[in-house]
């Protein structure tokens, strides 16, 4: 006679039949690997914005699909290390926030689907050049400042300003391509640029002090993502110092610039999300274009205004997509 199996025993046969009646087991979550490059508040928005995006189109983390979110915290080591992580697990899709990020998936993932964002000019890796397909598997949304018309509306406010100061990262790609926009911009507009590089996110604060040093009539730092990271230091010093302070996107009005234009990186992080849902339900990445953002919105703050020594016309208030400290004039922050 046979002996009974254990308990354990018949419990693994018992799911084993159940797999083999029902075929092949279920397949793994479809997975997106994203990463940034660092905790600025910029790319915080675009993972913010992307997260919610994703969440509106039903692909929800752990149920839907996997979401797997990784910061290499300014280390472009890290990075690398990080999109290898991607690859070796085989992430369907790499999502890079930022050009060190998008530089690091493509070294290391030659063949998978790569999605980027907040990337300043795309083409200067090679990516886009035709604003096309991208053979077939890269695609996402370029993210290029409106560094010209930040300036014309700098010259607005402040006609008789002569000497701009701005800080950049020679070690980032975008920094140098932005930097290079902000000179050709002043030239036409009659501003005198004096730049100070960083070395890191800790280094931006004495660079601030080198500008005020050196007698500039203002302060307009580079969009990147380290000195984005440390925006807010530069502000409390543009307060103490009463210079003022302008910034590449609205969102740092609130980390004390008087007046920030640029692009709204929530929306950014949304445009980019919703391209990662064309892409799950199964659309060629190559079919889908690379994207830009069209919408320029126009951030005033009052009170960093007036520590600063800024005074704003009725004609610039008027242009303003919202005004912090004035009641009544500001617009509702969309999905958030």
């Amino acid at each position: 006679m046979k002996r009974p199996l254990p308990a354990r025993s018949a419990c693994l046969l018992f799911l084993a039949g159940l797999s083999v009646s029902c075929g092949k087991p279920a397949p793994e979550l479809y997975t997106m690997g994203l990463f940034q490059i660092t905790d600025a508040p910029t790319l915080n928005e675009v993972r913010r914005g992307f997260v919610q995006c994703l969440a509106d189109n039903g692909l929800r983390d752990g149920i839907d699909i996997r979401l797997l979110v990784r910061n290499a915290m300014g280390d472009t080591g890290e990075a690398r290390r990080i999109a290898q992580e991607f690859v070796d697990i085989q992430a369907d899709l790499l999502v890079a926030l930022s050009t060190q990020c998008l530089q690091a998936a493509l070294l290391a993932a030659p063949r998978s689907p790569i999605l980027f964002t907040s990337v300043a000019n795309p083409q200067l890796l090679g990516i886009g050049k035709s604003r096309e397909g991208q053979g077939g598997r890269i695609t996402g949304v370029a993210s290029t400042a409106p560094i010209k018309q930040t300036l014309a509306f700098i010259r607005e406010v402040l006609p008789g300003a002569g000497r701009i100061g701005t800080l950049w990262t020679p070690a980032e790609l975008n920094s140098e391509y932005y930097l290079k926009l902000l000179r050709e911009g002043a030239a036409e507009l009659g501003f005198e640029v004096v730049a100070i590089p960083v070395a890191n996110i800790n280094a931006v604060l004495l660079a601030g002090q080198m500008l005020l040093n050196k007698k500039v009539d203002l302060i307009f730092p580079v969009s990147d993502n380290t000195i984005n990271a440390s925006f807010e230091a530069l502000g409390r010093m543009a307060a103490d110092n009463e210079i003022p302070l302008f910034g590449g996107s609205p969102l740092f009005t609130r980390l004390g610039a008087c007046a920030a234009m640029g692009w709204d990186f929530y929306e950014m992080g949304y445009k980019t999300g919703e391209i990662a849902v064309r892409i799950r339900k199964g659309e060629d990445p190559s079919r889908i274009p690379i994207q830009s953002m069209s919408r320029v919105r126009l951030q005033l703050n009052l009170a960093a205004a007036q520590a600063q020594g800024i005074d704003f016309s009725p004609q610039v208030m008027a242009k303003a997509d919202e005004v912090i400290g004035r009641p009544g004039n500001t617009l509702p922050e969309k999905g958030r």
